[in-house]
């Protein structure tokens, strides 16, 4: 009775693991081919032309508003 059982309970254990495996390389093998296919029928995104940074320019004046927020928050919740 128990060498049955433990046969059964090992059998029903490596189906299992089985359908978790064949599930998992299924999964595996859509993900890989839904990739392929965007690489190849999907248009690239345009990007933006490199250039100057606009940011440099407007440092000073970004530190100075920032610096009056910080003293207006401050000067306020003492």
């Amino acid at each position: 009775m128990q060498d049955n059982l433990m046969q059964q309970g090992i059998e029903l254990m490596l189906y299992g693991m089985g359908t978790v495996f064949t599930f998992l390389v299924l999964l595996i093998a859509t993900t890989t081919l839904m990739s392929a296919l965007l690489q190849r029928f999907a248009k690239p995104e345009p990007t933006a032309p490199a250039g100057k940074p606009a940011a440099v320019a407007n440092d000073d004046q970004l530190v100075a508003i920032i610096s009056a927020a910080i003293h207006k928050y401050r000067s306020r919740n003492k």
